[in-house]
């Protein structure tokens, strides 16, 4: 029997008879994907800005590939 740590609650629970793997209950799934829906579990990124000239590559590779 593998035994895994919630991610949640960090109780130990069974992992392959257990339908809310790898989280010990509903509850710690819901709790979980509260977080994840909110937001809670974006990667940080910095927007890239286009230049006028990298739009005009991508607008005529778009072309190229018969893409409008």
């Amino acid at each position: 029997m593998v035994m895994v740590k919630c991610p949640n609650c960090s109780e130990q629970t069974e992992y392959s008879e257990n339908e809310f793997r790898p989280f010990c209950s509903e509850r710690c799934k819901l709790i979980d994907f509260g977080v994840w829906a909110e937001g809670g579990y974006a990667v940080p990124a910095e927007s890239a800005s286009l230049t006028a000239e990298d739009i005009e590559v991508i607008e005529r590779v778009r072309q190229e590939r018969g893409n409008s």
